[in-house]
């Protein structure tokens, strides 16, 4: 049985949709060794992820730096998600033999073998033509294919789960028979989003007395949350600031009724998890609500984009009346 590296080192939503292909791969092999290539702003989120026995971190140094950390590591397979030259060249400066992944790009030159996919016509989700690979991996190394794995892909403990409920009912006040509705502005600027005060006009339109609003920013984004609050009129609304790592937040995102945010990666996480997501998404081909799908259930998530007839990222002809009333009967 093949060592394994798995490359995905760019934005956590990314990492996020690569959960059902790890999930996988590890169902093909449940005593072999899987690891991930990540950059460093997801490393915690790959050391908690159950399907993977090692994270290698890229740090942006020299590509000859990561190459020596490569080979030291001794995988006999890659898996690449996402192609980029400095990534590739180091590959095979580690001397990992094998290296899969998408035809496309000039990176594709330093692939042994290749996929033809065509992604950027986004004709299914990301996280189906990551799987699309791994099943080209197993007919390559003649591993049989079990079936794939159901959500939740990522899980919690119950008991950190209530400890972080007590911590936030006395930090916020909400009563203990609230339901707790996370809602996150920020978008860190990976996609089309509602703007803040759209956010706060959603939170009024929802109805459900027993719902205390958590409004979540992550780093850099606690100025669009706090204009969020401060446009909301009914109680029961909070900003939390998510400065306590993904890890964390994760958790509080597991706590929630549901997660309400645009297409970034908290929304992934929540997927991941299974959770009951609402995701806003522009009309552009490039980040339509099919392509990037959360990983959840189908009966668990909500999608909504502009009408045809406004701008490709017209996020204000979104009817956020409908959205709310949408929101209320399927989750609340």
């Amino acid at each position: 049985m093949p060592s394994v590296l798995v490359v995905r080192n760019d934005k956590l939503g990314d990492f996020m949709l690569a959960w059902p292909a790890l999930a996988w791969l590890r169902e093909m092999m449940p005593a072999g060794r899987i690891g991930v290539l990540v950059s460093r702003a997801v490393a915690d989120m790959a050391a908690h992820c159950p399907h993977i026995d090692e994270v290698i971190v890229d740090d942006a140094q020299p590509g000859v730096a990561l190459a020596t950390r490569l080979e030291s590591a001794g995988f006999d397979a890659s898996i690449v998600l996402h192609n980029d030259t400095p990534t590739l060249r180091a590959l095979v400066r580690g001397c990992i033999g094998y290296r899969l992944g998408p035809a496309s790009k000039l990176a594709q030159l330093w692939l042994t073998d290749r996929l033809i996919q065509r992604r950027s016509k986004s004709l299914k989700p990301e996280f189906e033509y990551n799987c699309d690979l791994i099943r080209r991996f197993a007919e390559d190394w003649h591993i049989p294919l079990p079936d794939r794995p159901d959500p939740p892909f990522l899980a919690f403990d119950g008991s950190a789960l209530e400890r972080l409920r007590h911590q936030c009912q006395r930090k916020y006040g909400f009563a203990d028979s609230d339901r707790l509705l996370l809602v996150h502005p920020g978008s860190g600027g990976s996609a089309a989003n509602l703007s803040p005060s759209a956010y706060a006009r959603l939170i009024d339109a929802i109805d459900a007395p027993d719902v205390f609003v958590l409004v979540t920013s992550g780093p850099g984004e606690s100025s669009i949350a706090a204009e969020v609050v401060r446009g909301v009129r009914r109680r029961g609304v909070a900003h939390h600031d998510s400065s306590d790592g993904l890890i964390t937040f994760a958790k509080l995102i597991a706590l929630g009724q549901a997660f309400i945010s645009g297409s970034t990666g908290p929304l992934h996480i929540a997927g991941a998890l299974n959770a009951r997501t609402v995701g806003f998404y522009p009309n552009r081909r490039s980040s339509t609500a099919l392509r990037w799908q959360t990983t959840n259930e189908a009966a668990r998530r909500l999608a909504f984009s502009p009408p045809q007839s406004a701008g490709e990222s017209d996020m204000a002809e979104i009817d956020l009346s409908e959205v709310a009333v949408a929101i209320s009967r399927a989750f609340l």
